[in-house]
């Protein structure tokens, strides 16, 4: 095995395939985390509660990452559904974020 794993065509069983899936989950919990804190950055940096929820962005960031998908054969219907719904709950956190620094500044 090497350092980044095993491609899926060289996986021989299931056992195999499971720990390249275990392997990418660790990898994009870290990522995530990763894009965690810049929205609490962004919760930090917005002025006003009503800024948290961009729908121009989230069609941007849709588009972009459908464009991605596209590139490296993810499929499309994965991608939108998987990002909408990592977009709805960093939304949800960002507005909890907020919420904490509105109650800390009073």
């Amino acid at each position: 095995m090497t350092r980044t794993g095993r491609p899926p065509g060289r996986c021989k069983n299931m056992s195999e395939v499971r720990d390249e899936i275990d392997r990418l989950d660790r990898v994009l919990v870290r990522l995530l985390s990763e894009r965690q804190r810049y929205i609490e950055r962004a919760a930090e940096i917005k002025l006003n509660r009503t800024s948290v929820r961009d729908e121009t962005r989230i069609e941007d960031v849709i588009a972009k990452v459908l464009a991605e998908a596209g590139r490296t054969g993810l499929s499309a219907d994965i991608a939108e559904a998987v990002w909408r719904t990592l977009m709805e709950r960093s939304i949800a956190h960002e507005f909890g974020a907020f919420d904490v620094k509105l109650q800390r500044s009073r």
